[in-house]
């Protein structure tokens, strides 16, 4: 019989518990954006022209760099693996782009390349080459069953190498406008790399959000065992997104050199860490299957503007990578710590 209010006796007992609200899950879910507000309003407060839109243009333009290495990091951790040769392979490919776009007299760095169609095979040969790296870490961790560390560790050391044997300590420089468009160029109100950024970002997005190939790339990072037994490619797979990464890295070399007006066998040193970081920050596990692009981007902003409010209140630059080090660990911690509870 039902009562007055129309519910039948008993069915209470049958309801669902509710769920309650897990602060500690809710700071790991939420901590990045929460802090990358929160650090907003503190340096706006010191300094107003931080929230001015010429800055925010400007911060886009200082991280573009690390927030497309951060796209590609994002599809290879999320499969749990970790590509530390990223910096590496950006200067290689950058030197690449600048020798070919260059031709046959690119050791003279008086002459600036030709312009036109020789930009568009600098930037197909520097992505080339970035994808070809990525196909022989992918091939290694993926068909040989060599740690990712290992693999990328020997890439990071390898493709330096190589760019030094390369430009042979010297940088390349001296490019025509048509090539430094692609790096100092704007549409609209847009620097060009931003731009490209936020294509990347919302290509990634899309991807991993709709995809089968990137609901794949889940399933591989939380259980490659159970994705290979499902009947999924795991080998083809995990090779992919080192390609990506790759990917990622020689366009990156390209867009640099363009925006620097040299190719350097310097460039990209260190960069391998912030990506991680900013992936990390984000809140993409670094044991796979969990993660998002937005969270990466997410991350690589807030690297960005604790890097530039920073340097805005003059502190020590010498501090910034201990920061960000302790950012990441908690990171880390909170990301776990919230796992656990949920299990429990």
């Amino acid at each position: 019989m039902a009562t007055e209010t129309g519910a039948v006796p008993g069915t209470a007992a049958l309801e669902r518990p509710r769920r309650r609200i897990d602060p500690i899950e809710l700071l790991g879910r939420f901590a990045p954006i929460l802090f990358l507000i929160v650090l907003a309003v503190i340096f706006t407060s010191q300094q107003p022209a931080f929230a001015s839109e010429q800055n925010f243009w400007f911060l886009l333009r200082q991280n573009f760099v690390y927030g497309i290495l951060a796209v590609g990091m994002t599809f290879v951790i999320l499969t749990g693996g970790i590509d530390l040769s990223v910096g590496s392979v950006l200067a290689f490919a950058g030197l690449v782009a600048a020798a070919v776009a260059k031709g046959s007299n690119w050791r003279d760095v008086g002459n600036p390349d030709a312009g036109g169609t020789a930009v568009l095979m600098a930037a197909l040969a520097a992505t080339a080459v970035g994808a070809g790296a990525g196909l022989i870490h992918g091939f290694a961790v993926a068909k040989l069953k060599v740690p990712a560390f290992v693999v990328t560790l020997g890439g990071l050391a390898a493709w330096r190498g190589a760019a030094q044997v390369m430009s042979q300590g010297q940088p390349i420089n001296r490019f025509s406008d048509d090539y430094r468009f692609w790096g100092s160029g704007f549409i609209g109100p847009a620097p060009v790399p931003v731009v490209i950024f936020a294509a990347f970002v919302l290509l990634g997005f899309l991807v991993l959000r709709f995809t089968t190939y990137g609901r794949s790339i889940y399933a591989v990072g939380g259980n490659p065992e159970a994705a290979r037994l499902s009947g999924l490619n795991t080998t083809g797979l995990i090779m992919s997104v080192y390609v990506i990464s790759g990917f990622c890295a020689g366009l990156c070399g390209f867009l640099l050199t363009a925006r620097l007006g040299a190719a350097e066998v310097v460039a990209g040193q260190g960069y391998e860490l912030i990506v991680i970081a900013a992936v990390v920050i984000g809140g993409t596990s670094l044991f796979g299957g969990e993660g998002s692009i937005l969270g990466t981007l997410v991350g690589t902003l807030l690297i960005g503007v604790l890097y530039s409010g920073l340097a805005i209140n003059n502190v020590n630059p010498y501090f910034q990578p201990i920061i960000i080090g302790v950012i990441v660990v908690l990171s880390v911690y909170l990301d776990q710590l919230a796992k656990r509870r949920r299990r429990a």
